[in-house]
């Protein structure tokens, strides 16, 4: 009896043993199954969701380069693809903090903001037994579709993208016709060599005149820079104090420096082929640094700013200079707080005062110096207000303008008070027209045309030729040269033209539209002889 129950236990023992293993099979099964589903839910979901994401991304792309390019072209002016090509891809190391910020405010926030309102009408259902949204598939790629492509349209036409396109797609020969390459003029520096001060102006342009002085302001806002041009040299453009027209690859600051120093337009577009000059900058172009290098010069250059922005400190190191000052040297120098930084890095009056102590210095040298210097105060937008600016205007712009005058006037002053006067030539241009778009838009008629300031103090060449003329910055080139008593034969370097000869400049030859339409197109001679040798070809 004893054994028939065990027998019986053992055996009911292993049938429910065998139900158990029956019924985890099956809860298995039943896992599986679940997790299948699942699995085909989420693919489902994203097959059927796919295509609204697809579009979503689409619209919200539209968005930001339309509020990008409302945001580029008021912040910049029109400056052309070129200067965007050249912002998108240059080191920003130092960049106005409020630059940054407008283009957060007014180009990625309303984008972000566009995005949180089109997620519930492409995704959330609304409306109980009927149901509004979400969108059908049909309307959504309809309407995504078409927003997408007008918001991009515009964009693309607003920054100048077609035109870059045409420029860049048809081959110019015009460099191997008119380029004239320094290597190839023997210039002849006169025994006693002249030292040279270079100041670029930011932003300077005769428009700040009055009416009554050529200019477009109802009160001369740059009494002090007028009065410099009028009782020295001042190319114009007009009978009274003018300047030059701005031209391709020459309307921002790093492209007015390569316009005025190596005669040629910067093509931002071709640097795609050695990153935008990060280890070399124009390399193979000759330029007034590299001339006077050669001739002996102890050379330096100063920013109130880093100097490292847009690779300025690496166009100036392939081309000569010995010593570069900035926000950090004038840190490490005790011209300002160890922690300083206002606006771009310093104002204009520790600039200036930064100047004076290394002018100084390197006057002290035996050898001949040239010294470079860019102002930063009048920089877009609206400019810096620092404590010399009076509250003469209402508009803050005007006031940091006639502040700048002022403050280069008694830095002239200054200088023309120190023992290397007598053998110094100064040269005081903008870099280029301001790019505060919305200003002159408020202050300047629309058939006004601008121009670029200009002058040259103790100069060693005279010439009846200096108004009415037609030029650009490129013609600095060879001007600055012959106005430090250098001989040029032929009058002309790089596509600039000695503006003290007799000789037409290229504007005056050709045409502004033609000049400027052909530097615009592409160039082999200028990726071969400009950028440098290790650029790899096309292919």
């Amino acid at each position: 009896m004893l054994m028939l129950i065990v027998a019986c236990d053992v055996i009911a023992h292993k049938r429910g043993s065998y139900k158990m293993e029956n019924n985890l099979k099956k809860e298995k099964l039943d896992c599986c199954e679940n997790e299948k589903n699942i699995v085909e839910g989420k693919s489902s979901c994203f097959k059927r969701n796919g295509l609204k994401i697809l579009f979503l991304f689409l619209l919200f792309l539209g968005i930001l380069l339309f509020s990008a390019s409302i945001w580029y072209t008021n912040t910049f002016s029109d400056v052309g693809f070129d200067a965007v090509i050249f912002t998108i891809f240059s080191p920003l190391a130092g960049a106005q903090p409020g630059i940054v910020y407008g283009f957060l405010k007014w180009a990625l926030l309303p984008s972000v903001l566009s995005l949180v309102i089109l997620i519930p009408l492409f995704f959330c259902k609304f409306g109980g037994k009927i149901s509004f949204f979400p969108l059908s598939k049909k309307f959504i790629a309809i309407f995504s579709g078409v927003i997408s492509v007008s918001l991009i349209g515009f964009a693309a036409f607003n920054v100048g993208l077609p035109e870059y396109i045409y420029n860049v797609s048809h081959e110019s020969n015009f460099f191997e016709k008119y380029y004239v390459d320094p290597d190839d003029v023997s210039i002849k520096f006169p025994e006693n060599k002249k030292n040279l001060v270079y100041i670029f102006l930011e932003s300077m342009e005769t428009t700040y005149l009055s009416k009554n002085e050529g200019g477009a302001m109802e009160h001369n806002l740059i009494p002090e820079l007028y009065e410099l041009a009028s009782e020295n040299i001042n190319f114009s453009h007009n009978d009274d104090v003018g300047g030059f027209v701005p031209t391709t690859g020459g309307t921002w600051t790093i492209a007015a420096i390569t316009s005025q120093t190596a005669g040629i337009p910067l093509k931002a577009g071709l640097f795609e082929r050695n990153e935008f000059g990060k280890d070399s900058f124009l390399a193979g172009a000759k330029n007034i640094t590299t001339i006077l290098k050669d001739n002996g010069y102890y050379q330096a250059l100063m920013f109130g700013s880093d100097a490292s922005f847009a690779n300025r400190d690496v166009y100036y190191k392939d081309h000569g200079i010995d010593a570069i000052y900035d926000l950090f040297t004038a840190r490490s120098d005790g011209i300002v707080p160890e922690d300083y930084h206002v606006w771009w890095g310093m104002e204009d009056l520790h600039l200036f005062e930064y100047a004076k102590q290394k002018l100084l210095e390197i006057s002290q040298k035996e050898q001949p110096f040239a010294f470079t210097m860019l102002t930063v105060d009048t920089h877009h937008v609206a400019g810096y207000k620092c404590e010399l600016c009076e509250d003469t205007y209402s508009e803050q712009y005007d006031n940091v303008i006639s502040c700048s005058s002022k403050q280069v006037y008694e830095f002239i002053d200054w200088i023309k008070q120190q023992s290397f006067y007598e053998n110094t030539t100064i040269v005081i241009c903008g870099d280029h027209l301001t790019m505060d778009g919305e200003y002159i838009e408020r202050n300047v008629e629309s058939d006004y045309e601008q121009h670029v300031y200009n002058c040259i103090i103790n100069s060693e060449k005279a010439s009846e030729n200096y108004k009415n003329r037609e030029f650009c910055g490129m013609d600095m080139f060879p001007t600055t040269l012959v106005a430090m008593g250098c001989e040029i034969p032929g009058d002309r370097l790089g596509l600039g033209t000695n503006l003290f000869s007799d000789k037409p400049t290229l504007i005056e030859e050709l045409g502004y539209e033609n000049f400027d339409e052909e530097i615009s197109f592409s160039s082999e001679f200028y990726v071969k002889n400009f950028i440098g040798s290790e650029i790899p070809n096309k292919e």
